[in-house]
Formats: structure tokens, C-alpha cells, sequence
């Protein structure tokens, strides 16, 4: 019996391989998907059975493109809010073998109506299950967030509640395979590792440690998470299924009178070196998302029908920022400019944006005089902990539907976390025609760094 984990960064999502003797298993493919052919070979089996635990939100299943590619069965729950084309429908009670190893299916609702968990069994020793594959239901120190169905918001939660007591009857021995990890828009109090027991969560986990069935209800309707506009396409392209990404061809590399060009034809210009370099010199109305924060922020900025050219400090990097793009649909990148050196010596026009430190921004708050607004785009859980009265608080990814709320009068100076959010979002400004913003480089951080 083997089990091998693909892990997606920047997503944290979780896919796995198992299997015994010749056959082996996939759940939760991702879009390239060559990688799971790769694995079960190398554990010399063959892939026979491919499993889903729900429809995505916030990725492409590689589910339709790996049944393609292996001529595999796609096993999907039931209640999916459509019809999963590439799919059959399997509940509660089925299961499938593979060697010594057995698959039951669980029903588990609540954070989809048609999300399932596989409970793996050794037949080999005993009745009681060796783990669970638990989708977006249980993570490790969290489990999956209810807030897909508002209008049936108490109802989904305890269709959760009800799912993760069902879980646990599996045993404290049950070892836990969730489909993200920490870093997930999914949850957001997942622990760092990704390794845990039904027994350990039953111990640990916050979530689990509330007993009371209304009181965990209350405690999901009362929370607060965001859901970036490209769910929306997640979810169409997983009912349909999504052609395969892999292998994905080199990026080309553009001159700048082809990024000029393509600009101007209505390509979306991102550029995905670090804040620090967007910040010093950029192509102007260029969005400015470095390339680890594409899996969470893409979304929010692009439609996946627009054609999108990269400026990258490396060749890696743009082919990293194509597969992060991809995975979550993004399909039209046309090709990437290798830094600003060619751009610039060429005489085209650029832009800085300004970078401020924690003691201007003590100053400014201090002699503000109504024509400074700090803008402080954290989520509303940061902005609660710890926020400035003084601030206007839009989370970085509503900021597009929210500019007419955003003062044009005035200079801005965004902040967040670290810096980095708000360069994402001092970027959407300068696009949509703000001109005096400015960054607070270091944010909340360098602002208790300074107390």
C-alpha cells in the first residue's frame, strides 16, 4: 500500500495518489495532472479510479483531463448544483478495492452539498479505517468554511456539524489527508504541518472542540470570509472539465514594442517581480501581483477571458506565474518582457510610485489636515484586531468594486500587513487613475516595530 501527496503552492492544495499492487487511486487531481501517471508508475500501478470530494471553488480539477489521458472513471458526490459532465455520481456506502486496500465513500455535506470523504481500510489488519481523504470538510486545526449557500447559512453549517461527527466515529487512529493546507482561502486557522490524526484534531482543534451543535452553528454563520470573482468560473469549468495544462510550453519572451502593442489591444500588464521593484520603476497602468501572491490575488483583478502579458525579473518566474495562472483558469498569457532594462533604454515612459516609512505615516496622522486618507486594505478579521480609526478599510481584493468609495481629492497612502497587499492595491489605484498614492513599506509590521 502507498500514498503520495501533491502538494499545489501557493493554492496549499492537496492531492493525492494511493493505491496497492497494480491499481492505485487519484483525489483532488489538479490541472496538470501528468504528475499522478508519474507517481503510480513509479509504484509500479496503473491508474484505475479517480475521485473527487467536491466541486472546486478555487482551482480547475484535473479530474476530466486525467480520465482523458488514463481512460479512469471520474467519481463525483451527489447534489453538485449541475451536472458534472466527466463524472459518475457515487454515495454513501459505496466501495472500491485496490489490492488489500479498500475505499469506502462517506457522505460529508456542509461546506458543498455534494462533498464526499474516502475512508481507507487495510484489509490485511482489522476493520478500523487507516485514515480519511476529507476534501474541504476537515482540515488540520480547522475545518471547511459554509458560506457558499447564504440563503441556507444555518442549515449548511449543520449539515457540517453533522458531517464531521460522522468523521470521527472513523477512530482516533485515522490518519487525516485533507485537500489544503495552511494558506488556503478555504480556512484560515489551518496549522503549518499537514500530517495529524482523527484523534489529535479531537484534542486540538478548535472547531472540534465545540460540542454543542448550535453553538458551532453560530460560530460558522458568524464568520466572515471573502470569495474572489473567479469561483464563479471555478465552478463552471468544473462541471464541464477543463482541458489539461501539461506540459506547458516555454513562455515566449516579448520586446517591448510587443508589450506596447499588446497593451494597448487590451492585454492586462502584470507585472511579477517584487513590490520593492514594481515600486521603483514600472510600465504604467501595469498591475503590480508578485508572482507568489498569483494564487490568491489573480482573481480578483483579471476575467479569464483577457489576454495577459508578464514582466518578470526571471524566465522561471514567468513560467511559474503560467502555472499558477493556470490552475486556477487563466489560460490567455501571452508571453512575459525580461525586466525594464530593454523597456527603458528604449526611451519609453515609466513609472515610480513612492515608499514611505513608519514615522511619516506617525507624522501625517498626527497633522493630518483633511487632505491625507490612509487606506488600510487587510482583511476584516487584521483590521479588527488591531485597525487605525483614522483609516478607510477596504479589503485589497473589493478594492476594484469599491473605488467610487475611495476619496480622489485627497493623496492615499495604502498599507496592509507587510507592504505587500498594499502595493497589490496602490497598483489597481494608479490604474483606475488615482495619482497621489504612495505605499507604507513594512505596514502593521514596521508600524509595532517603531511603537
Amino acid at each position: 500500500m502507498f500514498i503520495e501527496k501533491v502538494k499545489s503552492e501557493g493554492l496549499a492544495h492537496l492531492s493525492w495518489v494511493v493505491g496497492d499492487g497494480i491499481e492505485a487511486a487519484v483525489i483532488d487531481p489538479r490541472r496538470d495532472c501528468a504528475i499522478y501517471v508519474e507517481i503510480a508508475a513509479d509504484n509500479g500501478a496503473r491508474i484505475t479510479h479517480i475521485f473527487e470530494t467536491h466541486r472546486n471553488e478555487d482551482l480547475v480539477s484535473g479530474a476530466a483531463a486525467l480520465s482523458r489521458l488514463t481512460g479512469s472513471p471520474v467519481h463525483h458526490g451527489p447534489n453538485p448544483g449541475g451536472t458534472v459532465r466527466y463524472a459518475d455520481t457515487v454515495r454513501e456506502g459505496r466501495t472500491f478495492h485496490f489490492g488489500d486496500l479498500t475505499i469506502n465513500v462517506l457522505e460529508t455535506p456542509g461546506h458543498t452539498d455534494d462533498s464526499l470523504s474516502f475512508a481507507v481500510y487495510d484489509q490485511t489488519f482489522g476493520e478500523r479505517a487507516v485514515g480519511v481523504f476529507t476534501g474541504d470538510a476537515l482540515f488540520i486545526g480547522d475545518v471547511g468554511r459554509t458560506d457558499f449557500y447564504p440563503e441556507r447559512a444555518n442549515e449548511v453549517a449543520g449539515l457540517l456539524y453533522d458531517s464531521l461527527q460522522k468523521l470521527l466515529t472513523l477512530g482516533d487512529q485515522a490518519i487525516l489527508w485533507p485537500a489544503h493546507g495552511a494558506g488556503s482561502v478555504c480556512g484560515s486557522g489551518m496549522a503549518s504541518r499537514e500530517f495529524s490524526t482523527l484523534g489529535y484534531e479531537r484534542l486540538t482543534n478548535p472547531m472540534l472542540r465545540i460540542i454543542d451543535r448550535k453553538a458551532f452553528i453560530e460560530h460558522k454563520v458568524a464568520e466572515h470570509h471573502y470569495q474572489p470573482p473567479y469561483f464563479r468560473e471555478m465552478e463552471r469549468l468544473n462541471l464541464e472539465g477543463a482541458h489539461m495544462q501539461e506540459p506547458l510550453l516555454p513562455l515566449p519572451v516579448i520586446e517591448p514594442d510587443a508589450l506596447f502593442k499588446s497593451q494597448n489591444g487590451g492585454a492586462v500588464v502584470v507585472d511579477i517581480r517584487s513590490i520593492e521593484a514594481w515600486c521603483a520603476a514600472h510600465v504604467p497602468k501595469s498591475l503590480s501581483i508578485p508572482v507568489k501572491m498569483i494564487p490568491a490575488f489573480a482573481g480578483w483583478f483579471l476575467s479569464p477571458n483577457e489576454a495577459v502579458s508578464l514582466v518578470a525579473a526571471h524566465a522561471a518566474d514567468a513560467e511559474r506565474a503560467k502555472r499558477h495562472l493556470s490552475r486556477i483558469g487563466f489560460d490567455q498569457v501571452t508571453g512575459y518582457l525580461s525586466g525594464l532594462d530593454g523597456w527603458v533604454t528604449e526611451g519609453r515612459d515609466f513609472e515610480s510610485l513612492p515608499m514611505i516609512h513608519a514615522d511619516t505615516v506617525r507624522d501625517r496622522l498626527e497633522k493630518d489636515k483633511g487632505d491625507w486618507q490612509l487606506l488600510d486594505v487587510r482583511d476584516a478579521h487584521e483590521v479588527q484586531e488591531r485597525g487605525f480609526e483614522q483609516a478607510l478599510d477596504i479589503y485589497v481584493g473589493e478594492l476594484p468594486a469599491h473605488l467610487d468609495d475611495v476619496p480622489r481629492d485627497r493623496a492615499l497612502t495604502v498599507m496592509c500587513g507587510s507592504g505587500q497587499r498594499a502595493t497589490v492595491a496602490a497598483s489597481v489605484l494608479r490604474r483606475a487613475g488615482f495619482d497621489r498614492v504612495d505605499v507604507f513599506l513594512g505596514s502593521m509590521s514596521a508600524w509595532q516595530a517603531t511603537q
